[in-house]
């Protein structure tokens, strides 16, 4: 690899946003900037590239310390508004899961269920301010006497509460579509039959690991917008996939990365962690991501200058093949064509809904923004890049 015209350090970056001389734009904005002046000239001119993407990630949850109580209790079951917790974790230590329902959901009994609530709707009650109800039971030790505890709480009272996600932000996705002769309800949500629908699930341009496909600046620590407060990335998510086929800018072509990510959840806000119901697959959580890409040479400023036009993904049946695990694609299509409102497939015309909010992600891009250009916000050089390969 020849050396850079351009070469710029964390530290270096850092220096500028606390001077309050940090240029910082958005991933939309940065399209334009690279188009119009090259790489080499955008890096030497922009220093801070801002993403975001906000949609359900079903891989989400947060640990919770509720307290001791007196006499002393060791749950072994809990459940917050009727959704059950984990408790195989220590004394007052639960893990609730976004994707979790309610003990009493009737689920697809009826089919297709409604999953009204579930624990990401309780994390949403958590972070409004709402009082959930806790109950937990224990079988009773020598140090831990007490059988059973109900109370009402908040996230104030809670001594310790963490969102802990172990699979985020997703690299692409697939575009989804059902090419059988009924509606069927998944987690890209509900798919009219013969083909008449598809949903797809990425902000593209705006998404962060988009703008660095191949994780030059991004691993274990990187401090990143999370659920409307600070948090980090603690290391690659489950399913990363990161040897998936790429286009040559580097983006890839099927579904690739994920993050493990974590932070207080006293930080947050429902605004960005909103409990969502999937008519007739389940509960799940939609999260809030923002990370900010240091554009420290010429290379990064290439890759955050990715456009909707320059970014695809493959179409996928979802009634045959996705579930019988049929590695099978009907084209591939540019985000530029998803977010059109229609793309073709099988010869026909197909309309076509994100489930992932552009204007959402656009809007944590400029908070971000806002937040390094004050010098609130500074960039962590990670302790280790994400596995590339």
């Amino acid at each position: 690899m020849p050396p850079f015209e351009v070469n710029k350090t964390f530290d270096e970056i850092n220096a500028k946003i606390k001077a309050g001389e940090a240029v910082v734009v958005t991933a939309e904005e940065m399209v334009g900037i690279v188009r119009e002046n090259g790489p080499v000239a955008a890096a030497r001119k922009i220093d801070v590239v801002t993403t975001g993407t906000f949609s359900p990630m079903c891989s989400s949850g947060a640990f919770i310390n509720f307290g001791h109580t007196n006499p002393t209790l060791r749950a072994s079951k809990a459940w917050l508004n009727n959704v059950p917790a984990y408790a195989g974790l220590a004394a007052v230590d639960i893990y609730i899961g976004a994707t979790e329902p309610a003990e009493d959901d009737p689920l697809n009994k009826v089919f297709p269920g409604g999953f009204r609530y579930g624990g990401g709707h309780v994390i949403e009650d958590l972070v409004a301010g709402r009082p959930v109800r806790l109950k937990a039971w224990g079988y009773g030790t020598d140090c831990y006497p007490r059988r059973d505890l109900e109370k009402e709480i908040t996230l104030q009272d809670l001594p310790y509460a963490l969102l802990c996600n172990p699979r985020n932000c997703y690299q692409n996705y697939n575009c989804a579509i059902n090419l059988s002769d009924r509606t069927i309800y998944t987690y890209m949500g509900t798919l009219r039959p013969h083909g008449k629908n598809a949903t797809y699930c990425s902000a593209g341009e705006l998404s962060p690991l988009m703008n660095d496909p191949l994780y030059k600046t991004i691993g274990l620590g990187t401090r990143i917008f999370l659920g409307g407060g600070i948090g980090y990335i603690t290391w690659h998510g489950t399913q990363h996939k990161p040897g998936a086929l790429r286009a040559d800018n580097g983006t890839p072509r099927r579904a690739a990365g994920t993050l493990m990510v974590q932070g207080d959840l006293k930080q947050m806000s429902p605004r960005w962690l909103k409990g969502v119901s999937m008519q007739g697959y389940g509960n799940t959580m939609a999260v809030g991501v923002g990370i900010p890409i240091p554009i420290l040479n010429e290379e990064m400023a290439a890759y955050t200058g990715v456009a909707d036009d320059e970014i695809f993904t493959q179409v996928v049946d979802y009634a045959h093949d996705y579930p019988n695990g049929i590695a099978h694609n009907y084209g591939e299509v540019s985000y530029a064509q998803l977010k059109s409102g229609q793309i073709e497939v099988n010869g026909k015309m197909v309309p076509t809904a994100p489930l992932s909010s552009v204007v959402r992600a656009r809007e944590i891009a400029e908070t971000l923004k806002k937040w390094i250009t004050a010098g609130d916000f500074l960039i962590e050089k990670p302790i280790r890049t994400l596995p590339s390969e």
